[in-house]
């Protein structure tokens, strides 16, 4: 339980928007360390310095590989896994022909525990170590994925879907049917271990007005709880919703009348947004979650991650499964950086990173646990093998003789070429969670 990891070590300390020089956001030690005690970061220097003052501590290396932050994946519907890379739909086409189909399988709990264990694995092999998950409306596909998350010790949020209109009925709930599975879960999950629950409407079109309502009720009860939805992501859900609520002059009201936008809400998508609703996302201090690969899959549209961040809304960016098609979140930041190509705006990779590791951790208010090497912070962090495969390598190569090569460089290249592949090991708090095959953790 007392553990150097030796490698080069990186993470962030400031927002890079923040930074008139993006080198004054980070930590990189080359030759670096993290002193790890009982699950918890001790300290964080130079190997050598590290090795001298703690040199009853075991040591495992992994010098030649890039050891940073776990990713912080805001934004993820589990029950989706298996119809991820669907073909052919919009989004209210994709929910009926797709997602309402294979929901319905997790009122079987041996079923639900199944995926939920696919699920876990797949988030660890792609380095992500928290996640703000969606299960079905069962409260047994919530107790499965918090049971699977839990084998692993991991820093977990998630919650059950309320929907109580147009979806099968073998799929939607009640208000009160919702209520109690809620408050039953919550208190069962909520603060358990490293679980945090997240109240979950799963849009304005299959909640009506008195099950929003109950879930505000919920969440003023329990007002440390998240509230994780949907927000304007195509423009038919846009005008169905508009529709169905006549009433609010926008969609962003629908949720403020029901009393779930605060500064622990998440809304999912949000590329269709008015510049009131963008002030109004701001002065609550709710959060945006862009989600590029379902953005782009579904043909929802180009989410504009330059005027989100210029209004001050905290944004993070997600992978979404199953609309989205990867759980890596190396390809995820990689169609973020083109969507906001195709717009004019180059985002910096350290923009990219900083928002599925300290950015996240800090929309979620766990800074003081996860998203950085804090000293006190969960170890939960990730090695990554940034010459995997061998073309990455090559251009590494290249940039070191052009004098090019450094941190901005690695990161773009991860971003831009990485997958799954790039993980060498994922571990939760200090211990290994995942090996890639072929790599090993061995101590020096």
């Amino acid at each position: 339980m007392k553990t150097i990891i030796h490698g080069q070590i990186f993470d962030f300390i400031k927002n890079p928007s923040d930074c008139s020089n993006p080198g004054d956001s980070y930590r990189f030690l080359v030759d670096g360390s993290l002193v790890i005690e009982n699950g918890y970061i001790k300290e964080v220097g130079d190997f050598n310095s590290m090795k001298s003052k703690y040199s009853d501590y075991r040591i495992i290396d992994h010098s030649d590989c890039l050891v940073m932050p776990g990713f912080i994946d805001t934004h993820i519907h589990y029950p989706q896994t298996e119809i991820i890379g669907s073909y052919g739909r919009q989004l209210i086409d994709w929910l009926n022909e797709y997602t309402f189909s294979v929901e319905k399988n997790f009122n079987d709990r041996e079923y639900a525990q199944n995926i939920a264990r696919l699920f876990i694995k797949e988030l660890l092999k792609n380095g992500t170590t928290t996640s703000m998950t969606y299960a079905t409306q069962s409260a047994v596909s919530a107790d499965a994925i918090f049971e699977a998350a839990s084998e692993y010790n991991m820093r977990f949020i998630a919650g059950k879907v309320l929907m109580n209109r147009n979806a099968p009925s073998v799929i939607c709930d009640t208000v009160e049917s919702a209520r109690k599975d809620c408050e039953c879960l919550i208190n069962r999950w909520h603060h358990e271990g490293r679980n945090l629950y997240a109240i979950t409407p799963r849009f304005a079109i299959t909640s009506d007005m008195e099950q929003l309502k109950m879930a505000g009720e919920l969440h003023k009860k329990y007002p440390d709880t998240f509230i994780q939805t949907h927000l304007s992501e195509n423009p038919s859900e846009v005008k169905t919703t508009l529709e169905l609520f006549s009433d609010c002059r926008d969609y962003l009201e629908v949720y403020e009348t029901a009393g779930l936008v605060d500064d622990y809400s998440f809304f999912a998508h949000c590329i269709h947004l008015s510049q009131s609703e963008r002030q109004r996302l701001k002065s609550a201090g709710s959060i945006v979650v862009h989600c590029p690969t379902s953005n782009l899959f579904l043909g929802s549209g180009l989410f504009s991650l330059k005027e989100t961040i210029e209004s001050g809304i905290k944004t993070c960016i997600a992978t979404d499964v199953g609309a989205g098609t990867s759980f890596s979140m190396f390809r995820t930041l990689g169609d973020a950086y083109k969507i906001s190509q195709l717009q004019g705006y180059t985002v910096n990779s350290l923009e990219s990173f900083y928002s599925v590791t300290y950015g996240a951790a800090r929309a979620l208010k766990l800074e003081d646990k996860i998203g950085s090497f804090r000293i006190g912070n969960e170890a939960d962090f990730i090695v990554v093998d940034y010459r995997t495969p061998d073309i990455q390598k090559h251009r590494m190569n290249y940039l070191v003789n052009q004098g090019k090569w450094n941190v901005e460089n690695m990161l773009f290249g991860l971003q831009t070429m990485g997958d799954d592949r790039n993980i060498s090991a994922t571990y939760i708090m200090g211990m290994p969670a995942y090996c890639s095959e072929g790599a090993c953790i061995s101590e020096s």
